[in-house]
């Protein structure tokens, strides 16, 4: 009975329900800007990569505009692997260039910006012919697909989980590893995206992916090693625990020798451990007011304030004033201030690659890539102004835990 009294409330809140629904569809639907050429580009080179990749749907996101990229982005995209495509055909013809472990390294960002400014999105049309006549050719040759390989399935599955999270913010990663798969199908199939990973940070130094798929940052774990700091290299104002693992910086200076191997301006140290080949990584809770992290070569002057960077022989990223994170190149590089500082940072060497990497552990994030030829022993190199917190160098079993909700979808 009551029900029924009330009927004429509930029928009316119904409609205005629907109709406020709807009139919020149809606002959205207006203003939604249309797509422009680079963007209905990169949609049709999703959906032409999807149909050639074989047990893998990642790349329907982005031609079904669940994923549409910015117009930046996609010209970018465009631009980076117009060129890649067209150093392929002109210096390797039977074998892709991609898979070089040292692949030729362009300013593509700097010509792109150049560009951008003489021209409009019509200018970009040769270079989107050059990828689509590579994947028409792609196509042909290969009319039933092309088999990527579990290690790379397993990846863009990972990479597709962390955007419909929101971790990342597009499915560009997946795109790039998809070409890789089709570009570099003779290689070993686990080999695939470590080759894509190592590419895209000595390519693009500076924030290369804000997410390092799990099957990845494993494989970069695995090179751990026992880190362990000199104390006869370090600065008589910092304290060395017994360990030789946490340092920071002392009241008072303490009473030691003198010697060419020890830091008399800065407050660093080296570690005890040299590296002249293989693949090694070790990992740092680092302060939040100024900090360097790196590598040092045999030779690099430790006396004096000369600065730190790599005409002196130092690779290594600083955090100073608590603010400015930076490579200390020449000139020094920014990174984006955009960018979260890290608590914890992860660094990884390649001797023989002639790379090393810097990670923020805790998002398992790319910040900067050094790319080099090492002749030289390299050192781990520490620096603090840290009085009350320690700089602690992690043990090498250790890892941080993984970003899924329950057990690990991915071990």
């Amino acid at each position: 009975m009551m029900k029924e009294c009330l009927q004429f409330l509930i029928e009316p809140a119904k409609n205005l329900k629907i109709r406020i629904k709807e009139s919020r569809k149809k606002v959205k639907h207006e203003k939604k800007e249309p797509l422009l050429e680079s963007q209905l580009f990169i949609m049709d080179l999703a959906r032409e990569l999807n149909r050639l990749c074989r047990k893998s749907d990642v790349l329907a996101h982005i031609w079904t505009c669940e994923d549409v990229w910015p117009p930046h982005l996609c010209r970018e995209f465009i631009m980076e692997w117009s060129t890649t495509l067209e150093n392929k055909v002109r210096n390797t013809p039977q074998r892709s260039l991609l898979i070089s472990p040292r692949p030729e390294r362009r300013d593509w960002r700097g010509h792109l910006l150049s560009m951008l400014e003489q021209s409009d999105e019509h200018d970009m049309g040769a270079h989107r012919s050059t990828i689509m006549d590579w994947v028409r050719e792609q196509r042909a040759k290969h009319q039933h697909g092309v088999w990527p390989g579990e290690p790379v399935l397993m990846v863009l599955d990972d990479l597709e989980f962390q955007w419909r999270r929101g971790r990342l913010t597009h499915l560009r990663s997946a795109m790039e590893l998809v070409i890789w798969a089709v570009m570099a199908e003779s290689a070993e199939k686990e080999t695939i995206p470590r080759l894509w990973l190592a590419h895209k940070q000595k390519n693009q130094k500076i924030d290369a992916t804000r997410y390092i798929p799990h099957a990845l940052w494993n494989w970069i774990g695995d090179a751990a090693e026992e880190v362990t700091l000199d104390s006869e290299t370090a600065n008589p104002d910092l304290v060395i625990s017994g360990d030789n693992k946490r340092m920071r910086c002392g009241y008072e200076k303490c009473d030691v020798a003198d010697c060419r191997r020890r830091f008399n301006g800065w407050w660093c140290a080296l570690a005890a451990e040299g590296f002249s080949e293989g693949r090694h990584y070790w990992e740092v809770e680092v302060g939040e007011r100024d900090w360097r992290l790196g590598v040092a070569r045999a030779s690099a002057l430790r006396h004096g304030y000369r600065s730190l960077n790599t005409e002196s022989g130092y690779l290594t990223l600083r955090l100073e004033r608590g603010q400015e994170l930076k490579a200390l190149t020449v000139p020094c590089t920014p990174l984006p201030a955009d960018l979260p500082l890290p608590r914890k940072v992860g660094v990884y060497l390649d001797y023989e690659g002639g790379q090393l990497s810097f990670y923020d552990v805790e998002r398992r994030a790319h910040l900067y890539t050094y790319t080099d030829t090492f002749s030289q022993k390299l050192y781990p190199v520490f620096g603090t102004v840290e009085v009350v917190r320690d700089m602690v160098i992690r043990e090498a079993g250790a890892r941080e835990p993984c970003f899924c909700p329950g057990p690990c979808l991915w071990s």
